[in-house]
């Protein structure tokens, strides 16, 4: 899975880019059409592409990822499908459960912000969306590999080499 489609400015978040290509719909269609184009495995429908772009846009663009309470639920009632086609497109285009495409997001949301140096290391649970520290420690580890303090101790040596 590639994270972050249109990868952030790194001033911002939410760059004027990503929205226009966002709205536009067409970097996302032509990244989903090559991608799954091809691929006889997995057949494809014309609203498998428009939940696709739905689903980038609100974690790209609207950063739905960072609210804790987000569910398959919430994010079917956001792109106005049902739950059962939500969740079969995360599935099958983003290869994982919603669960895992979510902490994805915050994780490396959470890196941004380590990076940056806009968020001292005990607030990142609650600013990436996480409900309790336990849950962003898993998470984190999952994703990343290495706890966020080993994280953060690698990227200073990156730094200051």
């Amino acid at each position: 899975m590639d994270y972050l489609f249109l990868h952030r400015d790194k001033r911002t978040f939410t760059s004027e880019r990503q929205k226009n290509l966002l709205f536009r719909a067409r970097a996302a269609r032509l990244y989903w059409e090559q991608k799954y184009a091809d691929n006889e495995v997995v057949p494809k429908r014309k609203v498998d592409c428009e939940l696709y772009k739905y689903v980038l846009y609100y974690l790209e663009v609207r950063q739905v990822f960072l609210d804790p309470k987000l569910s398959l639920k919430k994010l079917s009632d956001m792109v106005e499908t049902n739950q059962t086609y939500l969740s079969n497109v995360v599935n099958r285009y983003f290869g994982c459960h919603l669960k895992e495409l979510v902490n994805t997001y915050r994780v490396e949301y959470a890196k941004e912000l380590l990076h940056s140096g806009k968020c001292l290391p005990e607030e990142l649970p609650q600013r990436c969306g996480f409900l309790s520290r336990s849950t962003f420690y898993a998470a984190f580890k999952k994703v990343a590999g290495v706890s966020p303090k080993r994280y953060m101790k690698q990227e200073q040596r990156v730094i200051q080499s």
